[in-house]
């Protein structure tokens, strides 16, 4: 299982340098986790940049996978992941939801770099 967080949707939608790789987890939902807060982040900036469709589309395309809403349990655990590596109230929600269902976060975000279960990728 996988989690993209919100750079590596982005990347993917935007057909940048690493959307061939990003490809092989969005193109297999099956496989997919998406933290509600990510669709959030995503379609915000989406609809800010790229207006309202091309969000709209991508939101879509997002909840091809299995949607994990944010919960007590997740809620928890981001807490403790924020407070331990000093992240973010969403980059602590992602990381708590992948690690709740067992999935490996792929994320483009140094925040994330060194951390247990986390498949970083570096901006070119």
């Amino acid at each position: 299982m996988i989690v993209l967080d919100s750079s590596c949707w982005l990347e993917y939608v935007r057909r940048t340098t690493h959307a061939g790789e990003l490809a092989a987890a969005v193109e297999r939902p099956d496989q997919l986790i998406v933290p509600s807060i990510t669709l959030f982040e995503v379609g915000k900036k989406m609809k800010m940049q790229e207006g309202e469709e091309a969000a709209r589309d991508l939101f879509l395309a997002m909840r091809r996978g299995t949607v994990v809403n944010l919960d007590e349990d997740i809620a928890l655990r981001a807490i403790g992941l924020s407070i331990e590596h000093e992240l973010p109230l969403a980059d602590s929600i992602i990381l708590a939801t992948a690690r709740r269902c067992g999935a490996e976060l792929w994320t483009m975000d140094s925040d994330f770099k060194d951390l247990e279960g986390v498949k970083y990728i570096a901006k070119k």
